[in-house]
């Protein structure tokens, strides 16, 4: 992501304003005694926030975190009668929560890996940003009563940011009846960055979280891979891609009694390492026992009589000490560097086009998502193979959003002033292009954009009236009585940092207004990337700005020259003054000339 440059060291933040912006993670908990929350050099908690501690099971009031369960125990009933693990308190219980925010601002930690993969320095996109836990979610489900609850105290304690790793299953629902959405747009009113979850659900149609006012992230893979290589007898080499090895140390995960031949259940998939530990250890017996608990085969480390053979009942090998020392490292260590593509947008990843308005065009970014090493909790052993470890790689939009959400965390910290709106015109408009949509984040350039796309919530309702917005519904989301404009604007003219447009007949005018920021005069000249089919006409063609804060408008002209067959076409618009280029996708289903 480039964030080198931006995150400091372990004597600071580069800004110092970056330890008084505050992120609030809804999600499922934390776990306090990771050294990923330490906060140490922190300091006293900034005045603005308001959030009162809330103690709880397991939970002190000094590690001042939030926790919602009414709504949850309304609809599934006790907590105590779901079965499984849990603490009536914000302490995380399933991982989830603590790697989604020590994702987010994690401590700078060296040498942290899982089990010897992904070793390196660990921290948070944002390390020194200030975290808000309000635990919503239980089992891995979230009621939306207690998602909307805690929205509401988040807004009212005054956080800068809002991360919610969370994602409704398809079909989205519309904006006036999805939880996420009314709470987000009450967020957006009061300044605050929401970054959202795009959802796990592979297809196009799918992206959840869709609503114009929230950033939404999908997933996008890393240059890294952890992966091996399986030999054949007819020299044919297989790669395999994985993220536990498939050989495990006995002695570390498993006890066997080599009298009585007994043995803990094995994965069977899994090849088992033995050790020779003493001279009268039975080794025919270590294959026995092994093959009792369904193992696949076994190494067996024998640093007394390695040259003589043995016949083992299940498939096995025997090597020495040192032999077993390279083994147990390269287990550790079975990671490529470098791998291209990368990044790419990941298989799992939801896909757009926005099922509720196709005209705003969704997901918005994507960032790293595929294999993240991130803290956990130390009592959660699903997922992790039935071990306790205190960080764990998962992958999903729950991953990549945590990266944005720590991304608007350093453009705050740096941009103080800039509103929601803005600061996602600046993470959308610099990010590295795809071949359709925004791109990959791109943090550094984020920080200067050169041109801001603005929009307020007045700028939502408009739009919102432009699709057939009714009363009854703006009030849902507005918390008031609310008329539309007659008549209403285009829909397509909503100053969103990207332009779609969809069910298209014929040539269809579309205006935008962006905001200079920069230092003294300067000019933008445009580019045209045009959509397969279609005839795109910028007027004018040149923006010239004096002035840091001043407003220019321009008007898009699009001309088919032929239908898109109900599908979309993409290209894109560029403003570039030879310093800055200030790129936004677009999107276009034209039905007719």
């Amino acid at each position: 992501m480039g964030l080198n440059p931006l995150c400091g060291n372990n004597q600071g933040p580069v800004t110092s304003s970056a330890s008084d912006v505050i992120v609030g993670v809804i999600d499922g908990g934390s776990w306090p005694e990771s050294e990923s929350f330490s906060d140490t050099g922190l300091g006293a908690v900034p005045i603005k926030f308001k959030g009162e501690c809330v103690a709880g099971e397991n939970f002190t009031s000094d590690n001042c975190n939030w926790f919602y369960f009414k709504g949850f125990e309304a609809e599934n009933g006790p907590l105590e009668d779901i079965g499984g693990t849990f603490f009536r308190s914000a302490r995380d219980s399933d991982g989830h929560g603590s790697h989604t925010s020590s994702t987010i601002a994690g401590a700078i930690l060296p040498n942290v890996s899982l089990s010897g993969m992904a070793r390196g320095t660990a921290r948070g996109g944002a390390s020194y940003a200030r975290l808000a836990i309000y635990k919503a979610c239980w089992f891995n489900l979230c009621s939306d009563a207690d998602v909307v609850s805690a929205m509401d105290d988040a807004i009212n304690d005054g956080v800068d940011i809002l991360s919610l790793s969370l994602a409704l299953d398809p079909p989205q629902p519309i904006y006036f009846t999805n939880a996420i959405s009314v709470g987000a747009f009450h967020a957006f009113k009061k300044g605050i960055v929401v970054s959202c979850s795009a959802g796990n659900s592979f297809s196009p149609k799918t992206a959840a979280n869709v609503a114009p006012w929230i950033l939404t992230v999908a997933a996008s893979s890393l240059d890294r891979e952890f992966g091996s290589n399986i030999y054949l007898g007819n020299s044919q080499v297989l790669k395999v891609i994985f993220t536990n090895a498939i050989m495990i140390f006995i002695s570390d995960f498993l006890k066997i009694d080599v009298l009585s031949g007994t043995i803990n259940t094995v994965d069977p998939a899994k090849i088992v390492v033995c050790t020779i530990e003493v001279l009268t250890d039975v080794r025919r017996q270590k294959a026995v026992a092994e093959q009792l608990g369904e193992g696949a085969g076994m190494k067996l480390i024998d640093p007394i009589v390695k040259e003589v053979g043995f016949q083992f009942v299940i498939p096995g090998t025997l090597i020495g000490q040192e032999e077993a020392q390279q083994l147990q490292a390269y287990m550790q260590t079975q990671r490529v560097l470098n791998t291209k593509p990368a990044p790419k947008v990941t298989v799992f990843s939801s896909q757009g086009p926005n099922v509720i308005t196709p005209g705003i065009i969704k997901p918005d970014i994507t960032a790293p998502g595929l294999n993240i090493l991130a803290a956990w909790s130390s009592i959660s052993t699903v997922g992790t193979g039935g071990r306790r470890v205190n960080y764990n790689i998962i992958s999903g939009t729950s991953m990549s959003c945590p990266h944005v959400s720590a991304a608007a965390a350093i453009l705050k910290s740096y941009r103080p002033s800039w509103s929601p709106a803005a600061i996602k015109s600046a993470i959308m408009t610099t990010a590295t292009p795809f071949d359709f949509g925004s791109g990959h984040i791109n943090p550094l350039a984020a920080l200067n954009p050169g041109l801001i796309y603005r929009f307020d919530s007045s700028d939502v309702i408009d739009f919102l009236c432009s699709i057939g917005a009714r009363p009854a519904q703006l009030k849902i989301l507005t918390g008031q009585t609310t008329y539309c404009q007659n008549p209403t604007k285009q829909s397509s003219d909503f100053n969103n940092p990207s332009i779609g447009v969809s069910n298209m007949k014929g040539s269809i005018p579309v205006y935008r207004t962006v905001t200079y920021y920069g230092t003294g005069p300067t000019a933008y000249v445009v580019k045209a990337d045009d959509p397969a089919g279609v005839q795109v006409t910028v007027t004018p063609a040149q923006l010239k700005f004096t002035k840091t804060g001043e407003n220019m408008s321009f008007r898009i002209d699009f001309k088919p020259l032929k239908t898109s067959d109900g599908n979309f076409v993409f290209g894109a618009l560029t403003w570039s003054n030879g310093v800055h280029k200030v790129r936004r996708p677009i999107a276009l289903q034209v039905l007719s000339l």
